[in-house]
């Protein structure tokens, strides 16, 4: 996979959430066209977005759901986030699954796209 985009309301504020709460690494910006990139830790992936131009297909800013980041404790990386300023959807919880012991929360963009924090623990 190449990248995952998403539509935002407002770059600067969304480079301020995927920066500073997030922490990740912005790989590119193009002001003149509302566009940034950031790196995803370990992956060759980029997390895109911009602001939707009228008639632009795609989901609406705030619609964006289903997208995982794994971390090894989901627990502490939501009370970071929101000890940086960010909004915890679903806090974390610790499950049974036929994939194994699953930790896992919900943490909310500015723009109420939202992103499943995730760790499995195998057998």
């Amino acid at each position: 996979m190449e990248a995952v985009s998403v539509h935002i309301r407002d770059i600067e504020r969304a480079r301020k959430f995927y920066s500073q709460v997030l922490g990740l690494k912005e790989a590119s910006f193009v002001p003149a066209a509302s566009r940034a990139a950031f790196a995803i830790p370990g992956t060759t992936t980029l997390l895109t977005m911009h602001i939707m131009g009228e008639g632009e297909g795609g989901r609406e800013p705030g619609t964006v759901s289903g997208v995982v980041f794994s971390h090894h404790d989901p627990k502490s990386a939501c009370e970071e986030i929101r000890r940086r300023g960010g909004s915890i959807v679903d806090e974390p919880t610790t499950f049974e699954s036929p994939l194994g012991t699953q930790s896992r929360g919900v943490f909310a963009d500015p723009d109420g796209n939202q992103f499943v924090i995730r760790h499995i623990q195998k057998g």
